[in-house]
């Protein structure tokens, strides 16, 4: 009789591991986004939490009527990302170095905080609610910033130096704290024109 030690220590492979199955999330996604297209792009996109390293080419024709989220990934680009999105596009906590592949406008929020990037090229040049930009440590420069902001606009925690290229209208409020310098609130009237509160 083959005692179990004999078993654990033969060099037989192990049953108890089970087999890969490759490109598992990579069929799981594909799954997803062929039912949306057959729904018609209605409601809303979820990819977040997937481990993506990069987004589905096959997204970059679909116009998401929802939201699109593809936040706590592991994405260095938005290359592949849907032509529009019409509510909330969530880009955040990636590890994000620039916008190519963004949307050109987004209806809703947009969220691309705690990334890596560096500059802000390539984002939407319009944002029907907020956008939030915060906590990227490389980040010392609005320039590429949407130029219009229908809700807060959130730049705060990052390493800027100006505020050159910032939006030229925030409907919402203009957050700039914790960062490279301490910016006054004359400085941030001086090249936006906020309608809510500003956070210095």
């Amino acid at each position: 009789m083959i005692k179990l030690k004999q078993l654990l220590e033969s060099s037989a492979p192990n049953l108890l591991i089970p087999r890969r199955i490759e490109g598992r999330v990579e069929k799981y996604v594909q799954s997803l986004i062929q039912k949306y297209i057959k729904d018609d792009s209605k409601g809303g996109l979820d990819l977040h939490g997937l481990k993506l390293t990069k987004l589905p080419s096959n997204l970059k024709n679909v116009s998401v009527t929802g939201y699109f989220d593809c936040s706590n990934n592991n994405l260095t680009s938005l290359d592949g990302a849907p032509a529009s999105v019409d509510r909330h596009f969530d880009c955040s906590n990636n590890n994000l170095k620039s916008f190519v592949g963004a949307p050109s406008s987004v209806g809703g929020h947009f969220y691309c905080y705690g990334n890596n990037l560096t500059s802000l090229d390539g984002a939407p040049r319009s944002v029907g609610l907020g956008f939030d930009c915060s906590s990227n440590p490389n980040l010392t420069s609005l320039v590429g910033a949407p130029r219009s902001v229908g809700g807060n606009f959130n730049c705060y925690n990052n390493n800027l130096t100006s505020l050159d290229g910032a939006p030229r209208s925030v409907d919402g409020g203009f957050d700039c704290r914790g960062n490279n310098i301490k910016f006054t609130v004359e400085q941030v009237r001086a090249v936006c024109d906020v309608k809510g509160e500003i956070y210095v």
